[in-house]
């Protein structure tokens, strides 16, 4: 799986496992949210994992342009309400900063 989907399949998972304890504490959803929750930020973390990049924070900096994407998309398709412009500028600085830290070329 290349390191675009994985950020992609981690992103859904940790904003899934986040909205769950959201809509339980939040939204007045049943304890029971938990439990779906739980295992949706395991799967985040393990996924995270995967991706094939040497150091931790070099993979959690890049991800964090796909996660604003990711939760973006959220926003507007789970939740119903549309992106505004600012937050569309903002997501795209974000991906400019993650292309960055994915892309630039390494000597070490």
């Amino acid at each position: 799986m290349s390191t675009l989907a994985l950020y992609v399949a981690a992103a859904v998972a940790e904003i899934a496992g986040c909205f769950a304890f959201w809509h339980w504490l939040r939204g007045g959803g049943h304890v029971a949210w938990l439990l779906p929750g739980v295992a949706s930020l395991v799967l985040f973390a393990w996924l995270l994992t995967r991706s094939n990049v040497d150091f931790a924070g070099r993979a959690y900096a890049a991800y964090g342009g796909i996660y604003i994407i990711s939760s973006l998309c959220w926003l507007w398709w789970i939740e119903g309400q549309q992106p505004d412009r600012w937050d569309l500028g903002g997501a795209f600085l974000c991906l400019c900063g993650a292309a960055v830290i994915l892309f630039a070329p390494r000597t070490v």
